[in-house]
C-alpha cells in the first residue's frame, strides 16, 4: 500500500465525529503541516466536524497562530480531552463560552490511558488525582457546564482509587524526523520522543488510522533499527512537511544541543539577574541534596537549574522534565520541555512511570493560588484555563514538593538593595486566598502521605503545620504585618521558631551551595 501522501490527502482521512489523538508538547513536536491542512479543509469544505481532540500536552505558541489552536473553530471541534491548555487561547475561549465540551486529565494519566487503550484494557486505575479537581467528588475533570461525561470514577479496592476510563481513538496524528517506505519512524532530530508510539498503538487497536508527519523520506531498510520509535506496521500515511512546518520548536529550526548531537559548555549560560525570580530559585535550590533527582516545572522553577549551573553543582543533580528528559539544563518559555546537554531522553509515558514510582527526591513547581490548608491551584481561574499538565502526578509522587511563586502578581515591582528585599510597588493580585477555586494539589492528601511541602516566595517561606499554612521564614527588609499578612486573604499561623531567610540569597554573588550539599552527604 502506498503510504506517502500529501497533507491534503492525509486531512481527508479524518472524518466528522472522529476522536483524534495529536502529538506535541508546548512549543515542541507539533505536526504543523497536518494542522494546517485540516484547518484549510474545514474552511473550504466545512469538514471534518465535531471532532473529539485528545493530546498529551497541548502544543502551540500561545497566540492562536501555530499548533493545535489552528483547529479552534466552531464546528470543527466538539470536545477536547487534554492535560495542558495554556498554549491554546482559542480553544480555551471556546471552553469558556461553552462551545465545546472539555475535560482536563492529569498528564501522566492521559499518557497511560493511551497505553491502556492500545493494550485493550478498560483504563487506568490509580491514586493520582485523589482529593483534587479530578476526583469525581469534586469536578471529575470537567471544565465547563456542558461537559457531562463520566471520564473518571471512584473505585474501592484495598483502598480508594480513581478509574480513568478508556475510549476509542479513530486517528492518531504524530510526528517524527524520518520515515522509510514502509512507514518506520525515527526521531533523531526531534527534541523529545513524546508519546507517539502509544498514540499510534491506541489508534490501531481501536481500528483507526495513523498519520505521521516527517521531514524526510528514505528507502526501506535505510534506518538504524535502534532509532525506530514507531514501526511501519502501525503507520497508514506519511506526510513530508515543508521546513517551515517542521521546526524543532516554535523558536528553533534545529539546535543540535537539544538532541545530544553536540554538548555546549555550561559556563556559556548567563547567570540570572538578582531579583524576585532568582531569590525564589535560590531558596528552592537550598533544599537540594547529594545525587538529587528533581523535576522542574515551567516558569519560576526553571530558575533552579540556572542557579545550579551558576553554583557549579549541575553535575551533582539529575534534573528531569516531564516529557522525558534526564540531565542537562532544562529550557524555558516556548522551548520548555527541551534541555541543553540532556543525558537521557525517555518517551513521555515512561517518564511518568518513573515519576509515579516515587523516584523523584524533589519537585519544584509553580504556585498561582494557595489557601490556608496548603491547597494549590495552577489549573483553572474562572474562564482562564491552564490545565494541570504533569502537576498532579508529580506533586503526589515526589518525596519533597516545593511550590515557587512571587507573593503577589499583576504590577509587582521589587529590587534587592544592600542585602534586603525592597518592594517598590505591590502587586494588585493576591495569591494567598482563603480557599482555592480549583484544587490541583491537596494539602490534606500530602499530610496523609507524610510529604515534605514548602511554599517559597521572594519574601516569605511557609509549610504546613497542624493542617494550617504556617510562616517559617521571612526575608530581610520585609515587614511581616504590612508586606505579608496584609497581602493575604487569611491570616496564617506563625512558627515559634520563625527565621530570617539566608542572607546569601540576597547578595549578588554565588552562594557556595556546593559546600552545603557536600555537607549534607556527611
Amino acid at each position: 500500500m502506498k503510504k506517502l501522501v500529501s497533507a491534503q490527502e492525509a486531512a481527508k482521512l479524518i472524518q466528522s465525529n472522529d476522536t483524534v489523538a495529536v502529538s506535541g508538547f508546548v512549543g515542541i513536536g507539533h505536526p504543523e503541516e497536518i494542522y494546517k491542512a485540516v484547518e484549510e479543509r474545514f474552511l473550504s469544505e466545512n469538514a471534518p466536524r465535531n471532532l473529539t481532540i485528545t493530546t498529551g500536552a497541548g502544543s502551540g505558541d500561545g497566540k492562536n497562530e501555530v499548533g493545535l489552536d489552528r483547529w479552534a473553530k466552531e464546528g470543527l471541534i466538539g470536545k477536547i480531552i487534554a492535560t495542558h491548555f495554556n498554549m491554546l487561547p482559542g480553544i480555551v475561549d471556546m471552553i469558556a463560552r461553552e462551545k465545546i465540551e472539555a475535560y482536563a486529565i492529569p498528564q501522566g494519566v492521559m499518557l497511560h490511558l493511551y497505553r491502556a487503550i492500545g493494550n485493550r484494557t478498560p483504563g487506568v486505575i490509580t491514586s493520582v488525582g485523589l482529593k483534587t479537581f479530578a476526583d469525581p467528588r469534586d469536578t471529575g475533570c470537567r471544565l465547563n457546564g456542558i461537559s457531562k461525561d463520566e471520564v473518571v470514577a471512584l473505585v474501592n479496592l484495598d483502598k480508594e482509587y480513581l478509574w480513568y476510563k478508556a475510549f476509542p481513538i479513530n486517528v492518531a496524528v504524530i510526528r517524527g524526523t524520518t520515515a522509510d517506505e514502509y512507514g518506520n519512524i525515527s526521531m533523531e532530530k526531534e527534541a523529545l520522543r513524546l508519546e507517539i508510539f502509544v498514540q499510534a498503538l491506541a489508534a490501531k487497536t481501536s481500528g483507526g488510522k495513523v498519520i505521521a508527519q516527517v521531514e524526510r523520506y528514505v528507502k526501506r531498510g535505510s534506518l538504524d533499527p535502534k532509532t525506530v520509535i514507531v514501526p511501519g506496521a502501525l503507520v497508514d500515511a506519511i506526510v513530508i512537511a515543508a521546513p517551515e512546518n517542521h521546526k524543532q520548536s516554535v523558536l528553533e529550526s534545529y539546535n543540535p544541543a537539544f538532541t545530544g548531537e553536540v554538548r555546549i559548555p555550561l559556563d556559556s549560560i548567563r547567570p540570572m539577574p538578582l531579583g524576585s525570580r532568582k531569590i525564589i530559585a535560590r531558596r528552592a535550590a537550598m533544599e537540594l541534596i547529594p545525587d538529587c533527582v528533581l523535576n522542574l516545572g515551567i516558569g519560576i522553577p526553571e530558575g533552579v537549574s540556572a542557579v545550579a549551573a551558576e553554583e557549579g553543582i549541575s553535575e551533582l543533580l539529575t534534573t528531569t522534565v516531564e516529557p522525558g528528559l534526564h540531565g542537562g539544563v532544562p529550557l524555558a518559555g516556548l522551548n520548555f520541555g527541551a534541555a541543553i546537554n540532556p543525558e537521557a531522553v525517555l518517551d513521555h509515558p515512561t517518564q511518568f512511570d518513573f515519576y509515579d514510582s516515587g523516584r523523584l527526591d524533589l519537585a519544584c513547581l509553580g504556585m498561582a493560588e494557595c489557601d490556608m490548608r496548603g491547597n494549590i491551584n495552577v489549573s483553572k481561574f474562572g474562564p482562564r484555563i491552564a490545565g494541570p499538565g504533569g502537576f498532579v502526578n508529580i506533586t503526589q509522587s515526589a518525596k519533597c514538593v516545593i511550590f515557587c511563586g512571587t507573593f503577589t502578581a499583576s504590577g509587582l515591582k521589587e529590587t534587592v538593595e544592600g542585602g534586603k528585599l525592597v518592594i517598590a510597588e505591590e502587586g494588585s493580585a493576591k495569591k494567598f486566598v482563603e480557599k482555592v477555586s480549583h484544587v490541583t494539589f491537596s494539602g490534606e492528601y500530602a499530610k496523609e502521605k507524610g510529604q515534605k511541602v514548602l511554599y517559597i516566595t521572594e519574601r516569605a517561606v511557609f509549610e504546613i503545620r497542624d493542617g494550617l499554612l504556617t510562616l517559617v521564614e521571612i526575608a530581610p527588609g520585609v515587614d511581616a504585618e504590612k508586606d505579608v499578612f496584609d497581602q493575604m486573604l487569611f491570616r496564617p499561623a506563625v512558627a515559634d521558631d520563625l527565621k530570617e531567610m539566608d542572607a546569601r540569597i540576597f547578595r549578588d554573588a554565588p552562594m557556595g551551595l556546593a559546600a552545603d550539599i557536600a555537607g549534607k552527604a556527611q
